[in-house]
């Protein structure tokens, strides 16, 4: 009886980060749509300024994890220090920069599915330098994705969809997403080799670490430089308290996304982070389609499963992986 208890327990433990995910990322997905698309006041000028969105979203956490550290963590030795998080603050600066200005030139959907081809910039980076081999299913996923991907790219968008973009233009668009991905999987392999040089490294060191180093390099990119758009992003918000309360609650979906995030990886592991964080991405593609007036094609819908598909068969051999080692743990 105690341990059917239990069973109900963690499926709604589970229920409740998925829909604390779902609807975290779904509705920020919905914000971001809406600040670098939409045309704001009688005036009707759109918000150039979207690095601006990803200063905000690092102090908003940034605050929101120490809050947490103080409520929750229990000690305060052991941890990473501050310092060590200053090359993957760099890194994480300027991809997310360049996943969101992606946004001026494509829309909503085929940024989502670009972003969602993390593995062939691995794979690439893996067999290139590293010279580590794949096997032949990987590749398959591979495949999938990077063909779906690059037939989104190569099919036409609709005529709806290219008015609401500030500058359409797919290749840079794309190239953006492309390097986000690159420079993302540097600040991952840093992260990595921080928490096991450091094991008591928490989830909230690491995200007070990278969001204050993250503060630093974007306030130094917006407000500091001669090019930057810090105060004009600020003016911007001040005239069109729309914006600004949409920014506001951008920032914050992030936060209790990431709050959901840690909490699903601490209970059920990666794998089941991975899984509810891909089929995540394609609810948001359904939604912009729907809700945000992004209609797709056919042929799209096609790629969008065939990346979806690549992703969930990635997902499935990390499952058969993660079965063969906990077996081949047991019996020994």
């Amino acid at each position: 009886m105690e341990d059917h208890g239990t069973g109900i327990r963690r499926v709604l433990i589970l229920a409740f980060c998925v829909a604390g995910i779902w609807s975290a990322y779904i509705y920020q997905g919905i914000l971001q749509e809406t600040v670098s698309t939409k045309r704001f006041g009688p005036d009707g000028k759109r918000f150039e300024h979207l690095s601006f969105l990803n200063l905000a979203q690092n102090v908003v956490c940034l605050v929101w994890s120490f809050i947490m550290i103080k409520l929750w963590s229990r000690s305060s030795s052991g941890g990473a220090p501050w310092y060590s998080y200053w090359s993957a603050g760099i890194t994480n600066t300027i991809g997310p920069a360049m996943g969101i200005e992606a946004l001026k030139y494509i829309s909503y959907p085929a940024q989502v599915l670009a972003k969602s081809s993390k593995m062939i910039p691995v794979m690439l980076m893996g067999t290139l330098v590293y010279g580590i081999k794949y096997t032949f299913p990987e590749y398959i996923c591979t495949f999938l994705v990077a063909g779906g991907v690059s037939t989104f790219a190569l099919l036409k968008t609709s005529s709806k969809t290219i008015r609401k973009l500030a500058h359409p233009n797919a290749p840079l668009g794309y190239g953006l997403c492309f390097l986000n991905l690159m420079f993302d999987g540097f600040t991952n392999a840093t992260q990595d080799s921080i928490t096991a040089r450091y094991p008591k490294t928490s989830a909230w060191d690491i995200m007070l670490g990278m969001n204050l180093w993250g503060t630093v390099y974007n306030t130094a990119y917006m407000f500091l430089l001669p090019h930057g758009s810090g105060f004009e992003a600020v003016h911007f918000c001040k005239q069109h308290p729309e914006a600004a309360w949409d920014v506001f609650l951008y920032c914050l979906c992030g936060a209790v996304g990431q709050n959901f995030i840690f909490l699903t990886i601490s209970r059920f592991g990666s794998l089941a982070n991975t899984t509810i964080t891909t089929t995540r991405k394609f609810a948001s593609i359904v939604v912009s389609a729907l809700v945000s007036g992004n209609p797709l094609s056919a042929k799209q819908w096609g790629c969008v499963v065939m990346v979806f598909s690549g992703l969930s068969y990635q997902i499935y051999l990390k499952w058969k992986k993660l079965q063969r080692f906990q077996k081949k743990r047991k019996s020994a």
